[in-house]
């Protein structure tokens, strides 16, 4: 059983569709000599880009979307019918 980055795994939040959102950075302190809006947009989550995402899969061994993935980019495993229905298929060309 291999075991997920709890580092990683306690700063990121994955989302329903495979996304992963994070804080960003440079908002906890010296906020005073950064403009309002800076400030503002610091506070939002931030979703990660897809090579940082296949970089993270490695560390939470499952898969993930990067920001600009569209959600056909992760293979899903096939359910178990689906599985019966390519055997089926396979044996009948064989």
């Amino acid at each position: 059983m291999n075991k997920s980055h709890k580092g990683l795994a306690k700063r990121v939040r994955i989302t329903k569709t495979g996304k992963v959102r994070h804080r960003a950075g440079y908002h906890k302190h010296l906020s005073s000599r950064k403009s309002a809006k800076r400030l503002r947009q610091l506070r939002k989550d931030r979703n990660v880009v897809a090579s940082e995402a296949k970089r993270f899969e490695k560390l939470l061994f499952r898969r993930l979307r990067g920001r600009n993935q569209p959600r056909t980019a992760i293979r899903r495993n096939p359910s178990p019918a689906e599985k019966q229905a390519m055997r089926d298929a396979a044996k009948k060309d064989s």
